[in-house]
């Protein structure tokens, strides 16, 4: 095999999980489908650095239960009596949009009786700690969201949160910690206390962008389609970021992430312009209301964040025109799907 078929197998055996059952598997097939329509002399080294990063950064069903079993047993959050924490403890069901809260605590709540045979359920006192559970914090604003109703509206005057996450962007931290929450309990006029726990922290914030976790391109590439996007106005523009001497997770080297960032930048700029009235939060590198996009390359087993770059799950593999003539490596399941409507560093092992 040469290179770009043995590159084209590994990363379909990555994600082969994603969204299984719903979604046909993914193959070599399929992962060459989506990458011929990236520029054909940057293929190559598109293939390399992103077979090296999806590794690192997509999250599989295994890892995420590696991450719930020890959570369970974890002496820090529980203050050393895991079992009678969790008994106490009260676990909000709140999430308004997506399933993945519900997943997380379907996969939490086998954990928890597997290790103490505790039924969920069955947990939560008054005077207990109430537990925020999910998968990833991008911007922070679903989670602020559904904390603000539920502060406002049902938590009872004096509360400890916990907002347990396998992972959380350092924009979305601040967001919640210093801006969002803090607002809200103080109209509230109750007392609530908010921590959080993580297993990784990514840095994306605008004054780190030089060892920023996410794409944040060093230079905008000389293409039509991306010098007509960077003329729109906006709010808030796009700041280069300048090239550091060492690579950042999760990348395997600066010359590896530049590829990445160009060719994700032109293809998303590609489908931006074939949008007749495109969202101003919808960016080439992600849904955000900053730059060029967020930039965030994680992503699970369940689904693909509209926070990551466009190029990897917009599109439709069956549309031959329009707006979503773009062929998706990760077709992502929005909030629109029947299932989602609300009754929506060094290498991490999770």
């Amino acid at each position: 095999m040469d290179d770009r078929a043995i590159l084209l197998a590994s990363i379909a055996k990555e994600i082969e999980t994603y969204r299984q059952g719903e979604i046909p598997k993914p193959t070599p097939i399929h992962v060459d489908r989506w990458v011929r329509q990236f520029t054909p002399e940057n293929q190559l080294p598109f293939l390399r650095e992103f077979n090296h990063v999806i590794k690192e950064t997509f999250i599989t069903e295994a890892g995420l239960k590696g991450w719930i079993e020890n959570l369970v047993t974890n002496e820090k959050v529980t203050c050393g009596t895991p079992a009678s924490y969790w008994r106490n403890a009260n676990f909000l069901k709140i999430q308004k949009n997506g399933q993945s809260q519900k997943e997380m605590l379907k996969l939490f709540a086998a954990c928890l009786y597997d290790k103490y045979q505790i039924n969920l359920d069955t947990c939560g006192v008054q005077g207990g700690d109430f537990i925020y559970l999910d998968d990833l914090i991008f911007s922070g604003n679903r989670v602020g969201n559904d904390l603000n109703d539920w502060i406002i509206n049902h938590a009872p005057s004096r509360a400890r949160v916990q907002v347990i996450v396998a992972a959380i962007h350092s924009s979305g931290d601040y967001f919640l910690k210093k801006k969002k929450l803090v607002d809200v309990i103080k109209t509230s006029g109750k007392s609530i206390e908010v921590n959080y726990w993580r297993a990784l922290s990514i840095e994306n914030s605008k004054y780190k962008k030089n060892t920023s976790g996410v794409l944040w391109p060093e230079s905008i590439p000389d293409v039509e389609c991306v010098s007509k996007y960077m003329s729109i106005p906006s709010k808030f523009p796009f700041e280069p970021r300048q090239v550091t001497p060492n690579p950042v997770w999760p990348f395997s080297s600066q010359f590896g992430r530049q590829v990445l960032e160009r060719e994700f930048l032109i293809a998303g700029a590609k489908i931006i312009a074939k949008c007749d009235n495109p969202k101003t939060s919808m960016r080439p590198l992600g849904f955000s209301p900053f730059g060029i996009g967020f930039g965030s390359m994680l992503s699970t087993y369940r689904n693909c964040p509209n926070n990551c770059p466009l190029a990897l799950w917009w599109g439709d593999s069956e549309a031959t025109s329009g707006s979503l003539e773009w062929y998706p490596l990760l077709p992502r399941k929005t909030y629109a799907s029947p299932e989602n409507v609300f009754n929506v560093f060094p290498s991490i092992t999770f």
